[in-house]
């Protein structure tokens, strides 16, 4: 079995570069780099408040996912001249957000870790694609829409708290995105709910500077219940959701994607941003699926100098980190929950559609109200239940499913 799968090189990828790259494939790079930068990066600093991490512990988490998810984008595309694109898991971070405040950062970064190294793992041995045939994409999709349920429902519950405020960004959102369809909606509501904070005196943005992030190192803890909590739902997740997307998009595309390679660097990313506080850096199924695609530009094999220019866009992203998170405290709670459930709208829907499409329904269904409710059981959070039990019930009432896996 080939560990890495062989491409052009770098060297190729640069060389040939300025030969490709044009207004097409820099605005897919832009407009990838604006959907990261953008409603995912809000979730990541809301749900690090939550769980009350200090700035610069956020500064240090947006740092590592987007510094790395950004250098692992322009290597990945160079050598292989494919628009692969990385970043994080945005289900992954909601995941760690949900159970981040039932341990202290030491234990999350042991258990960011481990999920680093089960996904190296898989990729060295080449299991991705017999761990995926027992844990079905539906049900792992049904605990992505449990887990990502509640933001969701911030839409409508940040309302209450602020109506002028939240209505008209709702509104912005709608006119934002039936004007522009090809930028995220969530564009407009940031801008037009910042500029309303400010003039309602609701937002000061008189404290913020931009400042090169300086990451924090953190020595890892480890424990059992962070594990199954944080450690197993998120490898599946940077394998089932993410690696799984962003192999989908390239084949559709008519792209050999090179799955190992992609694995391992996953895994590598996990290993090397926990150290930063970060949960991970791996392939980014949605950007990938950006960059990939038509709007490109029209010759398929100069499309990866799209991905090129969003791993640029993205590791300077990751530089000016300090300012993202202090622009965010800088705004009413009530905007940052609804900008980050508008920027979970294509996530949820897409989560939603691929568990209860095909197969595995009564197991996707468990499988999200189970993470949905946020049960802990024995100190484990609700994501490894969902997976387990999910499994489970589509063993004993599903099994032609699983069946008819095998046979594929």
């Amino acid at each position: 079995m080939t560990l890495f799968e062989k491409g052009p090189g770098i060297k190729e990828g640069i060389k040939s570069f300025k030969n490709y790259f044009n207004i097409s494939s820099a605005g897919a790079g832009l407009i990838a780099a604006i959907f990261g930068c953008t409603g995912p990066a809000l979730i990541v600093i809301n749900g690090g408040l939550d769980a009350g991490l200090s700035q610069s512990t956020i500064t240090s988490w947006l740092f590592s996912i987007y510094f790395f998810g950004g250098l692992i984008t322009i290597l990945m595309a160079l050598w292989y001249k494919q628009p692969i694109c990385g970043a994080y898991s945005i289900p992954g971070a909601i995941l760690v957000a949900a159970v981040l405040s039932n341990f202290n950062i030491n234990e999350a970064v042991g258990a960011y870790l481990i999920a680093g190294i089960i996904v190296l793992i898989l990729g060295l041995t080449g299991w991705v694609g017999k761990i995926m045939r027992w844990l079905p994409q539906p049900i792992i999709m049904g605990m992505i829409a449990g887990a990502l349920f509640r933001f969701g429902t911030n839409i409508v519950t940040s309302y209450k708290s602020a109506p002028l405020l939240i209505g008209l960004s709702i509104l912005a959102y709608f006119i934002f995105a039936k004007i522009f369809p090809k930028i995220p909606g969530v564009i407009g509501a940031l801008l037009v709910g910042g500029i309303i904070a400010l003039i309602m005196g609701v937002a000061d943005f008189s404290n913020l500077t931009f400042e090169i992030a300086k990451p924090q190192i953190f020595s890892p803890q480890f424990s059992l219940d962070a594990v199954f909590s944080i450690a197993i739902p998120l490898a599946v997740m940077v394998i089932g959701a993410e690696n799984a997307q962003a192999t989908g998009a390239l084949m559709a595309e008519d792209y050999d994607p090179p799955i190992n390679s992609m694995t391992i660097v996953s895994g590598i990313g996990g290993i090397v941003t926990s150290f930063f506080g970060g949960h991970n850096a791996n392939i980014a199924g949605p950007m990938t699926a950006i960059t990939s695609g038509p709007d490109a530009g029209e010759v398929k094999e100069g499309r990866y100098t799209a991905s090129v220019f969003d791993g640029i866009l993205f590791a300077g992203f990751g530089l000016i980190a300090k300012a993202a998170t202090a622009l965010v405290q800088s705004v009413p709670s009530s905007l940052v929950n609804l900008l980050a459930g508008l920027a979970m709208i294509g996530v949820l829907t897409n989560a939603f559609e691929t568990a209860f499409s095909g197969k595995f329904k009564l197991g996707a269904f468990f499988a999200l109200i189970i993470a949905a409710s946020g049960i802990t059981i024995f100190k484990i959070g609700a994501p490894f239940w969902a997976l387990t039990i999910g499994v489970i019930i589509s063993l004993i009432m599903e099994k032609e499913d699983f069946e008819s896996n095998k046979k594929k």
